[in-house]
């Protein structure tokens, strides 16, 4: 299968490299050039854990038009701040329809895309959808390597339009079909963005170990004590709250763990901590990181809108964005995902959208 991988950073490599190694002919594309460097020259990426090995890659580039030639896939794999000017640049450049998923989408993100890629290109249909996360536990090692230190089970994945979800994971490389799981919409895989829930808030709490400059610690052993993981569990109340005023009941982040890692917990505090997967997975040394700046305009935003919208309390989620656009000395609810374009294209008929054209009902889609 003809592949195109969006996105030089940590999950690129990871799955330009797993995809190559089945046989998939992969195309890695980066805007920025020096990130990819080393690899366009040597077209190899060097992989250790789950993979341990070095792994040829069809194409290197940062050439838009090389990389959208002929893909019967694209992978976007990058920040979700990223999403809406690679749909309009991918609609400029693309000349045939293909399956687009965001890896993952956060939240709304196969609706912006969707909606700014039909702007600017009429001709090519595209099945865009999303996933919940992305299936890769991972960290780049180097200009040309990758730690893939696990892979997660049952990531949920939906789609815009009608095509339904065990279609669109039908159409992907065979060698990752296993790690999805059919969302029933896209209200799973973007209200059930765990990310925006375990990155933002412990991020924020934890200011001052982040920026310090002699101490570095394991980000989920180190940084959810037990007090910041009843925070976000708070956050996480909000969240499942905003799913069930859409009609549906999203797994809680605690659920999620047991069922993507296969741990055991009591709390979600004794899931972060019994995750090996997280054993060498430390803090960045920056608020300016994607936790921060790409999980709180594209996570807990949309969400907070979408919660408002609805009638919900959103108390815990509020206070995180405003902490957080203090400590920044930015707005993120004006630079975010915060709905007013989309009220436009979905959210008058948001339950029809969502189902690709037919109406939620609590009876049909009960757990």
């Amino acid at each position: 299968m003809r592949v195109t991988v969006i996105g030089g950073g940590n999950s690129g490599y990871a799955m330009a490299a797993h995809l190559s190694k089945y046989g998939n002919e992969v195309t890695l594309w980066n805007r920025s050039s020096s990130t990819i460097a080393t690899i366009m020259e040597t077209k190899k990426i060097h992989c250790t854990g789950f993979i341990h090995e070095v792994i040829p890659i069809h194409m290197v580039t940062d050439n838009i038009k090389e990389a959208l030639k002929d893909p019967d896939v694209i992978l976007i794999t990058t920040p979700a701040h990223s999403h809406k000017g690679l749909a309009e640049l991918i609609a400029k450049n693309i000349k045939k329809s293909a399956l687009i998923v965001l890896n993952p989408g956060r939240t709304f993100g196969a609706l912006e895309f969707e909606y700014v890629y039909n702007m600017y290109n009429k001709n090519y249909k595209q099945t865009i959808a999303e996933t919940q996360t992305i299936i890769y536990t991972c960290r780049k090692i180097g200009d040309d390597g990758v730690n893939i230190i696990a892979l997660k089970d049952s990531v949920l994945i939906a789609g815009t339009g009608t095509t339904s979800s065990e279609e669109i994971i039908s159409r992907l490389p065979a060698c990752i079909r296993q790690y999805f799981k059919p969302a029933k919409s896209i209200v799973e895989t973007s209200i059930g963005n765990v990310g925006m829930i375990l990155h933002c808030a412990p991020m924020i709490l934890n200011v001052g170990w982040t920026e310090s400059k002699f101490y570095n610690y394991k980000y989920y052993h180190d940084g959810v004590s037990p007090t910041v993981s009843e925070f976000i569990e708070e956050i996480d109340k909000e969240r499942v709250a905003v799913s069930k005023a859409l009609g549906y009941e999203v797994e809680s982040t605690k659920e999620w763990f047991i069922r993507t890692y296969h741990l055991e917990g009591e709390t979600l505090y004794e899931c972060i901590q019994n995750n090996k997967a997280y054993d060498t997975i430390y803090a960045p040394p920056s608020l300016e990181h994607r936790y921060v700046i790409e999980d709180i305009p594209c996570g807990l935003v949309p969400l907070e809108a979408m919660g408002l919208k609805l009638g919900v309390d959103m108390t815990y989620t509020s206070l995180t964005i405003d902490l957080a656009s203090k400590l920044m000395k930015r707005d993120f609810r004006e630079t975010g995902r915060n709905l007013e374009y989309l009220d436009t294209t979905f959210i008058k008929n948001w339950q029809m959208t969502i189902t690709g054209g037919g109406v939620v009902s609590n009876e049909q889609y009960e757990y």
